[in-house]
């Protein structure tokens, strides 16, 4: 992951028995339940609040999902969701992600997501402010 300055999140989740499979495996879809959290946790921390998305209609709307399924998470584990913002574009940006067990420090999974933000009702991508990377350059104006 990189360590610049970028705005950066780690969430933490214990595997719950409804994460796991007949196995105590953790189910590859809750990986992606624990990511949207912490995703969920940066964008709030970046200034997009809850608020912020029914008062302007703008919502950041999930592009494109690439994950890598290294190790097995298992029922009872502890782990870390270490999200940062990684590449910003004119309309898209990525958010990086590990899965870490930090008991042994594996690497459970590695995912990088590509998102844009839409205004509502139309549907229609919006430009990315200027100084994304530092926060959504909220307008607590609109």
């Amino acid at each position: 992951m990189p360590t610049d300055s970028r705005p950066s999140i780690v969430a933490h989740v214990q595997v719950m028995y409804f994460d796991t499979d007949a196995a105590a495996v953790v189910h590859n879809l809750a990986y992606l339940r624990f990511i949207e959290t912490a995703r969920t946790l940066l964008a709030i921390q970046m200034g997009m609040s809850f608020e912020h998305i029914a008062r302007t209609q703008i919502h950041p709307v999930l592009t494109r999902t690439d994950i890598r399924y290294r190790r097995p998470g298992r029922l009872g584990d502890e782990l870390e969701i270490r999200g940062r913002l990684g590449d910003v574009s004119a309309a898209r940006f990525h958010v990086d992600f590990e899965v870490v067990r930090p008991a042994d420090g594996a690497v459970l999974a590695t995912c990088q997501q590509e998102l844009a933000l839409i205004q509502l009702p139309e549907g229609k991508v919006i430009r990315l402010p200027a100084g994304f990377a530092n926060g959504f350059g909220v307008d607590s104006s609109r």
